[in-house]
């Protein structure tokens, strides 16, 4: 039986000018897939020799082959690039002559030409292949990471209290609450993350903040580049808001009131209610 969208050992039957022909497994000769000459990566095959294909529809319906291997096959998460927008939805590269379709009605959030994002590949009711965004459903839970592991995810969702839906190594759930990323996240972006918890259902709690002494070395170096920069005075202290301290510097209040104590105890800064400024060398 063959399985479309996805690798097949076929054997080749038939040779015409513009290609060889794959038999089905059935009897009936029309059953059999051609594999265009394009798609034979310059191979010369003979009859009987077996082949590993790629099997898909063409523009008219027709089951086709290829010897190319696709980036993505059907019941994968692949990080795709978006090539095109139409007015049935927007098309993703899989590395074959044609792209394939997400629906708008699979379409979880605006996706962008040029941007990659992560999918799910699926046969639609005609047999064609199509991607989604609607990934959840297709991850797994997972506590095989040691807690402060460094990993990499993908951006897949944002829920409507800012907590970032994250795809661990693009297969296992996990979640970055709102105040454990202070930069600018869309769907689609990749981060990399710490492992901090894990919830009872399974999902893993993962941070993009650094350890607690690391990026108090990077908030002060941020400081100190922003003071420098602006003739040694600026007007953040400890007692300026979160969401004007988030905005600058891409981090916590808390995390910048540490950074501000660690210049102070060496003697780089000096502040009041003003704000802050470089302490000047003696």
């Amino acid at each position: 039986m063959i399985k479309i969208g996805d690798l097949n050992n076929l054997t080749v039957v038939r040779r015409a000018d513009f290609g060889y022909y794959l038999g089905a497994g059935t009897d009936n000769t029309s059953d059999d897939i051609l594999l265009p000459m394009k798609s034979t990566l310059g191979r010369g095959l003979k009859i009987d020799e077996e082949v590993e294909a790629f099997i898909y529809r063409d523009s008219s319906d027709r089951l086709i082959a290829t010897l190319k291997k696709p980036l993505a096959k059907v019941g994968d998460l692949a990080y795709l690039k978006v090539v095109d927008m139409t007015a049935i939805g927007s098309f993703v590269e899989i590395g074959l002559e044609r792209d394939i379709l997400v629906p708008f009605k699979e379409e979880n959030y605006k996706l962008e030409t040029g941007r990659k994002y992560l999918f799910y590949i699926y046969l639609d009711k005609t047999g064609r292949l199509a991607a989604t965004t609607f990934i959840d459903q297709y991850l797994y839970d997972t506590d095989s990471y040691e807690i402060d592991d460094e990993v990499e995810g993908t951006v897949y969702g944002i829920q409507t209290n800012g907590t970032l839906m994250i795809a661990v190594d693009d297969i296992y759930r996990a979640v970055i609450l709102r105040n454990e990323n202070y930069t600018s996240v869309t769907p689609g972006d990749r981060l990399k993350v710490r492992v901090q918890k894990y919830y009872e259902d399974g999902k893993m709690d993962v941070t993009a903040r650094k350890p607690r002494l690391e990026e108090r070395d990077e908030v002060e170096e941020q400081i100190l580049e922003y003071l420098n920069k602006s003739n040694g005075f600026m007007t953040f202290n400890d007692k300026s808001s979160p969401d004007d301290i988030k905005k600058t510097f891409k981090t916590s209040k808390n995390a910048f009131k540490r950074a501000l104590g660690g210049l102070m105890k060496s003697n780089l800064i000096v502040q009041n209610e003003e704000g802050t400024k470089l302490k000047e060398v003696e």
